[in-house]
């Protein structure tokens, strides 16, 4: 006669001799409790430990942000956001939404855009109408100062409370006072309506976006429909020689700067892989229609260190 097992001792040495699966399995359970796995820099985490991981990292630069732009890029990163404005090319009323623009200067670069335009109008206007008096140039000038921007609005969105913070302050200390607000928002949920805007932007502000997906989708949510979506960001460099020296000058000298003047090396070792870890321009060019974009194209920068990307909602 075969003996009886107890149903309890069987259980047990199953447990046992499955031990190992079933703690894998536990931390199965608890790795999708937390999210789906993504990257920061280099390291594989989870999309929640991203979002924190980054917004710590800009709550810690923000102080010293326009500084390391300054020593990082030997200052090429004021020409960039020029040409990014004029490809913007924004005409007097033109209402904005610029993403991830916490420090201001995408919106300044606007503004100052929009009142030489406007200006231009004026001066244009004037000069068509040869017979007016001192008295009355002397009006239209006083009333167009009044609406040198053309009903022009930027409003700057931001993630991180210290990244606008700083932004608040220059814009008081430049004088920055009308045609410009500041918002705290997500990238990946905006908290504006439908069709709002008639230009997106975001610049080096997208490859800190932990679901791209959701964010160009955001974008295209905002827009109005013609509006345009335009992105300035690090990119990568086709040629192997430029490519090889540019490594050298990320990986061994921006950490050390960052350490100098901002006293943080994490961060910096983070932006530099963060910029390796972005996709390709053909790939982000996909991803832009992916989102529903019109006649998306890129314009590379300085051999494509960065990269500007555009495209229209129909």
């Amino acid at each position: 006669r075969r003996r009886a097992v107890c149903p309890r001792k069987m259980a047990a040495a199953l447990l046992a001799r499955r031990g190992g699966t079933l703690r894998e399995l536990c931390g199965s359970v608890r790795s999708l409790a937390a999210g789906p796995e993504t990257h920061f820099g280099f390291q594989t985490v989870t999309e929640a430990e991203r979002r924190k991981k980054i917004y710590q990292v800009f709550e810690s630069v923000a102080k010293k942000y326009d500084v390391m732009n300054d020593s990082m890029t030997l200052g090429i990163h004021r020409i960039w956001k020029d040409i990014f404005v004029h490809k913007m090319n924004p005409s007097p009323g033109t209402l904005l939404l610029d993403v991830a623009g916490g420090t201001g200067d995408i919106a300044f670069r606007f503004l100052n855009y929009v009142r030489s335009v406007r200006e231009r109008q004026v001066q244009r206007k004037l000069r068509q109408q040869q017979n007016l008096s001192w008295q009355e140039i002397s009006e239209t000038y006083q009333e167009d100062k009044l609406k040198s921007l053309g009903d022009s609005q930027v409003v700057v969105c931001d993630i991180n409370r210290e990244m606008l913070k700083v932004g608040k302050q220059k814009a008081q200390h430049l004088g920055y006072l009308e045609g410009v607000s500041w918002v705290l928002g997500d990238a990946e949920e905006l908290p504006f309506d439908d069709a709002k805007f008639d230009v997106y932007t975001i610049a080096f502000g997208i490859r800190n976006v932990t679901r791209i997906d959701l964010a160009l989708q955001e974008a295209y949510r905002v827009l109005k429909p013609g509006g345009r979506f335009l992105c300035l960001e690090f990119s990568h460099i086709n040629n192997p020689l430029l490519s090889r020296l540019y490594d050298l000058y990320s990986f061994q000298v921006i950490p050390v700067l960052g350490e100098v003047i901002a006293g943080d090396w994490k961060s910096y070792q983070y932006l530099v892989e963060s910029i390796r870890r972005f996709p390709p321009q053909e790939e982000l060019k996909a991803m832009i229609e992916d989102a529903g974009f019109f006649k998306v194209g890129y314009q590379n920068l300085n051999a494509g260190i960065v990269a500007i990307h555009s495209g229209f909602k129909l």
